[in-house]
């Protein structure tokens, strides 16, 4: 009788043996996961302020400011309908017309600005970069008494249009160092080639710099909508009644007779919503842009 398991296997190979299991190595605890830990306790420490508020605003007023804090309370939805009771819808409307068109005015004024300080190079550009600079540097209480005289005089005052006027300005410095340092890290190879398919400069911009600086675009018309959104200095000095943003709207909260707390909280996490939500559906495009010019 023929032992199989002795027989070689046909083609001349060698039976394959069973490997025997290899020892589990130890995963070593490097200096990352200390500094990934550290990460952690420190996103947490800066999130728990914006947690807290949250779950403020579903609180009684009894319960939002206690010594020590109430962790555990029966949720309501009464602070956000006192917020809303309060005509909170019309404030809200004031700050995103602002907010979106002095975004969208700043971004179209900001491109071409950045351009010919970037790729043309137009005489003097070194200075003009520095005047849009320098208009960063003085301070907004500096500012508001001539504002307010202009804008009294042309019968401005408490006008939206002020407002998205005033934000423009206020964001055209940074969104034109912002695009500009988009607009720098270009190669140069695509231009002169769509140069020399007979691309003019407004065929360059349309078909060839756009599309390549479009979520730099998006970073920035980001940052300049947040801006505007959470400005409050110039909103409460040049608007009543009317054209009250929601900065302003916070205010009202806090009175002689005290701090609702509950209700604050209400209104702030209200009031932070949009932000959130434009930050989450352009969070792609953001890192995108922010990280634009990172690696070359």
């Amino acid at each position: 009788m023929t032992d199989v398991g002795a027989r070689r296997p046909d083609h001349g190979q060698e039976p394959v043996r069973p490997r025997a299991p290899r020892p589990r190595r130890r995963r070593r605890i490097g200096p990352g996961f200390g500094l990934g830990l550290l990460a952690w306790v420190v996103g947490v420490l800066f999130f728990f302020p914006v947690l807290w508020m949250f779950l403020t605003g579903f609180k009684q007023e009894s319960q939002a400011s206690t010594d020590p804090p109430t962790f555990w309370f029966e949720p309501t939805l009464d602070q956000y309908a006192a917020v809303l009771g309060r005509d909170f819808v019309p404030y809200l409307l004031n700050s995103l017309q602002a907010s979106v068109l002095s975004t969208a005015l700043a971004i179209v004024l900001a491109v071409p600005a950045a351009y010919a300080l970037s790729l043309v190079r137009i005489p003097k550009w070194r200075d003009s970069l520095f005047f849009f600079l320098s208009t960063k540097l003085l301070p907004p209480v500096a500012m508001i008494l001539p504002l307010y005289v202009i804008a009294r005089n042309l019968g401005a005052l408490d006008d939206v249009r002020t407002l998205t006027l005033v934000y423009t300005a206020m964001n055209m410095p940074i969104a034109v160092w912002m695009i500009r340092s988009f607009l720098v890290e270009l190669p140069e190879e695509v231009l002169e080639a769509a140069r020399m398919d007979g691309a003019g400069r407004i065929r360059e911009m349309r078909s060839v710099i756009l599309p390549m600086i479009a979520p730099g675009l998006a970073a920035t018309a980001l940052i300049c909508f947040i801006f505007a959104w959470n400005e409050f200095f110039f909103a409460v000095n040049l608007t009543a009644s009317q054209a009250a943003t929601v900065p302003v709207f916070l205010v009202g909260f806090i009175s002689g007779e005290g701090l609702f707390w509950a209700r604050l909280s209400a209104a702030s996490t209200m009031a932070a919503l949009p932000v959130i939500i434009a930050g989450w559906a352009a969070q792609r495009w953001l890192v995108r842009g922010l990280s634009l010019g990172a690696i070359k």
